[in-house]
């Protein structure tokens, strides 16, 4: 059976550390990974510095995870360094691709025939965009102007995108399809959700314990709330994967809610949020 695969994303931005900008995309990268049976390892935040955009990426790849996402710094100001860091970060140079270009210069054409641009064409901030790492491959961009970047180095797909949601969204959902159809297969995130009338984790220990020493496959977890706001508390178990998986997240379902009404608890089955 397939290995889900291992996956992290960097976030480039010094207004996300700041807190200016709130970081979504790594919450929607985290959906789209995990609902296709991929396994998100690791999630890091970084300034626009060059110096350790390159460290982060090294180091991703060095673990041998099976996808690397880096969003945001691909736009036309000088701040905008996460190709250069890329290229540092995998040993090689950088340098203009034609593709790459065509694409910038459509679409600027094409937002200054629409009025949203006051000039179409190239000029040489515009152009650095187009400037990837070697090897590396465009991605369309279908809502704004910096394409995303495919690279393969070693056993690790680097995917780098914009930081603007949309854009990131555009370039994924749009061109990497196919890539992600490969990547993940028919893998999938099952999960299920129990509401316990009971606001103490403490209480339900012994029977997570339980669970989670006799199936280690499935991620069980309690969602503790504020103490006082809810009477009750939800617990989701979560796997990955298709066929037996699936089989073993029910037979494990229903231990869990038998050993929960077994103890005394009222529970109730829910959709999974």
């Amino acid at each position: 059976m397939r290995i889900a695969a291992k996956v992290e994303i960097i976030i480039v931005g010094n207004e996300i550390l700041t807190g200016d900008i709130l970081d979504t995309n790594t919450n929607w990268l985290c959906k789209l990974v995990h609902g296709r049976g991929g396994m998100v390892t690791r999630v890091t935040i970084v300034p626009d510095v060059l110096e350790v955009v390159s460290a982060a990426v090294r180091e991703a790849v060095s673990r041998k995870v099976d996808i690397l996402f880096t969003s945001g710094g691909l736009g036309p100001t000088a701040d905008d360094l996460t190709l250069q860091a890329v290229a540092e970060g995998t040993d090689r140079e950088i340098a203009l691709h034609n593709e790459a270009l065509e694409m910038v210069r459509r679409q600027y054409d094409r937002f200054f025939e629409q009025g949203i641009m006051q000039q179409g064409g190239l000029n040489p901030a515009r152009q650095k965009m187009a400037c990837l790492p070697l090897g590396g491959e465009p991605l369309l961009n279908p809502v704004g102007t910096a394409p995303g970047v495919y690279l393969h180095v070693e056993q690790t797909a680097i995917i780098s995108v914009p930081g603007v949601p949309s854009e990131l969204k555009g370039i994924i959902q749009q061109s990497l399809q196919q890539f992600l159809d490969q990547a993940f297969g028919e893998g999938e995130a099952m999960s299920r959700c129990v509401a316990v009338m009971c606001n103490d984790e403490s209480l339900l220990d012994p029977i997570l314990l339980r669970i989670v020493e006799k199936y280690p496959e499935i991620y069980t977890k309690s969602l503790a709330t504020t103490i006082g706001e809810n009477p009750e508390m939800d617990i989701i178990m979560t796997i990955s994967g298709i066929g037996e998986k699936k089989r073993l997240l029910e037979k494990a379902f229903q231990e869990l809610c038998a050993g929960l009404t077994g103890l005394g608890f009222s529970i109730t089955k829910k959709p999974v949020r």
